[in-house]
């Protein structure tokens, strides 16, 4: 896909890729928009990461524990080159402009009304870059009575009712990962590659700007539980390792001390679940479970008989005979365990990256492209590529001397 970026590649632009010869400038703290950025530079997108000179950003010191740096840090930022610009100096905002010239996109997820503070907001790069995307990410979008307050991923978790489906009745949960954050990010990214599309292929909006919420995301993902009480006035309650939708479907103890989860989707499932695994006709006969809504009324009556059963036997024999029999079965993990799952060994989805405290492993990106290995680059230092970067926009050293002596960088 051509580009209209002129910068020159370093050495850690990735020279492959769907998406090589495209220069990503990121404005980024924290998740949301360093998992855009860092998903863009998977495919092939140089990612040029633009931190504060003092601390840079702050995800870097959230804890220590990657050999002193920060597991969020590192989960997140691999491939990118860091650039350490005071955009509080004008001679620093001067080389921000020089670096946006010369980009295809600006993502930013800086608290709300900076990039307007700043002169960057999508209204400004319009006129001074008009080819440049901006992506802004933010808590909860622009025109609303929240639009003003910062968001992090438990707050917009809780706002957008996620907590209120997650973990038991009376007790609320968030969900572990961070939901909003990751898929927010996605979003962007699926937006930036979608407007890259529709610019070669000469579709699409004119518009070159993209503004996700943390907000609209989560709200997104709650479709189900949203649409199930709209129409049902409902208010559905949180089940632990279970659904709300369908029954059977839920975790079970083992003979041997794990924790086995049975799932079945439809009647024919069922079916099988009550004849085949846990020879119990009688619960496939019994007419109050013959339909899901039916099962999903009576899973106080249905879950512990499962359970009975499962008691009685071995993780590896109920996982088998699930699988003769046909239905979907997984073991419950600790992160220990999944460190060390046999899947992701057999299918070598582990890799070693490079960090400024030597390398560390990293899971590959979930797409595998056939014919192309992502690029897995460093974890960059704050301030690794500052240099190298001002150089190629045409500074000398001199001049980077000057700029380093007021501060603009670092």
């Amino acid at each position: 896909m051509p580009s209209s970026s002129d910068m020159p590649s370093s050495e850690t632009t990735p020279t492959t890729g769907p998406l090589a010869g495209i220069t990503v400038v990121a404005l980024e703290q924290a998740i949301s928009a360093p998992m855009c950025t860092r998903t863009l530079g998977d495919f092939g997108a140089r990612v040029i990461k633009v931190e504060n000179p003092k601390g840079g950003d702050f995800a870097r010191h959230y804890d220590d524990v990657v050999k002193g740096l920060g597991a969020h840090f590192v989960w997140v930022n691999r491939g990118k080159e860091s650039v350490a610009l005071d955009l509080k100096t004008p001679a620093g905002m001067a080389v921000l402009h020089r670096l946006l010239k010369r980009a295809d996109v600006l993502v930013s997820n800086l608290t709300p009304g900076t990039t307007a503070k700043l002169g960057i907001s999508p209204a400004d790069l319009t006129t001074r870059h008009p080819d440049l995307i901006a992506v802004e990410i933010d808590g909860y979008g622009p025109g609303g009575p929240l639009s003003h307050k910062r968001a992090y991923d438990l707050l917009v978790q809780a706002e957008s009712g996620a907590c209120a489906v997650t973990g038991h009745p009376g007790a609320p949960a968030k969900p572990g990962p961070p939901m909003a954050d990751v898929c927010s990010g996605l979003y962007a990214a699926l937006s930036v590659v979608s407007l890259l599309c529709g610019r070669e292929r000469g579709v699409g909006p004119a518009a070159s700007s993209v503004a996700v919420s943390l907000f609209d995301t989560m709200t997104e993902l709650m479709g189900y539980p949203l649409t199930y009480t709209r129409h049902s006035g409902i208010e559905q309650q949180p089940l632990g390792m279970s659904s709300p939708a369908v029954a059977p479907y839920g975790s079970h103890r083992t003979g041997d001390g794990h924790t086995v989860i049975l799932g079945t989707t439809n009647d024919r499932e069922w079916q099988r679940l009550a004849r085949e695994l846990i020879d119990r006709p009688d619960l496939a006969d019994d007419a109050r479970f013959a339909s899901n809504a039916g099962r999903v009324e009576h899973r106080d009556v249905l879950e512990p008989e499962i359970s009975k059963w499962c008691a009685r036997h071995d993780l590896a024999e109920i996982q088998d005979r699930a699988d003769v029999a046909g239905i979907g079965n997984s073991r419950y993990n600790t992160p220990s365990d999944v460190i060390a799952h046999p899947h992701l060994q057999a299918r070598d989805r582990w890799r070693e990256i490079d960090t400024p405290s030597g390398p560390v492993p990293a899971l590959l990106p979930p797409p595998v492209i056939a014919g192309y290995d992502p690029p897995m680059g460093a974890i960059p230092a704050l301030g690794q590529h500052t240099d190298a970067v001002l150089a190629e926009l045409g500074l000398t050293g001199e001049e980077i001397a000057v700029l380093r002596a007021q501060g603009a960088v670092r």
